[in-house]
């Protein structure tokens, strides 16, 4: 009795969890797909309609959201995705260099970083025929490439930092992978990283990463503008058009 009342009870409370999750998903990939632009402002009810739900749900997705930094409550008008602010996504980035390139130092220090890298080194150290082309996958693994170097460090507190950080970063971190030749040169910049650690070069490793973080940086920060550009330029067709 006690069992079927217990499954009862999670199911309800697992409903709507799942539905946040999905209104969540959904409206992030709006953002990162520049279906919600920079800056547009939208109702927990228009939000509802949308996604033919009820209002609790999306306010536990929306709040959510809002946690990671991707959209704004304003009272009175309602909800805003978070205008663009190339200074906040700078401070990100610098944030990330330097919790990677002390990630690095650190690794490199470890007796066992050999067996430590293997799995990097099995993963990126490939032959050219033997590299991935899909760059939605490649976007992921180079994620993972990042996560496991502050990981492997044995710092878990500068691994959780750098994990919100990359999280709030993704939304333009992604179209890096867009740009001809970027999964070519992330596998041969990745493989540097890491023969140079194998080689006990700390301060090179460091300079390196730090060199390869910037030119990702500068590259999406290029592509984003040419995106929220081209995004505004459809939405003004399409209300024209209308």
């Amino acid at each position: 009795m006690h069992g079927s009342s217990y499954k009862s009870e999670a199911s309800e409370n697992k409903r709507p969890l799942n539905l946040a999750e999905r209104i969540y998903q959904q409206l992030k990939n709006d953002i990162f797909d520049f279906q919600l632009l920079p800056g547009d402002r939208f109702s927990e009810n228009e939000i509802a309609r949308r996604m033919q739900a009820s209002r609790t749900p999306v306010r536990e997705a929306l709040y959510r959201l809002e946690r990671d930094g991707f959209v704004q409550v304003h009272f009175r008008s309602g909800w805003q995705v978070r205008p663009f602010d190339f200074r906040y996504f700078e401070d990100l980035y610098d944030v990330r260099t330097l919790l990677e390139v002390a990630a690095v130092k650190r690794l490199c220090g470890h007796m066992n970083i050999k067996e430590q890298l293997a799995g990097l080194i099995t993963l990126w150290c490939c032959q050219e025929s033997q590299r991935l082309n899909d760059s939605t996958l490649l976007a992921e693994m180079d994620e993972d490439f990042h996560f496991s170097l502050l990981e492997l460090s044995g710092n878990q507190e500068m691994a959780a930092i750098h994990r919100m950080v990359c999280e709030r970063l993704r939304i333009i971190r992604r179209l890096d992978f867009t740009q001809e030749g970027r999964i070519a040169a992330t596998y041969d910049e990745h493989s540097h990283i890491l023969n140079l650690m194998l080689n006990g070069n700390a301060e090179d490793a460091a300079n390196f990463l730090s060199r390869h973080i910037e030119i990702s940086k500068n590259t999406v920060r290029h592509i984003t503008l040419h995106r929220i550009q081209s995004a505004k330029s459809r939405y003004n067709i399409n209300i024209r058009a209308d």
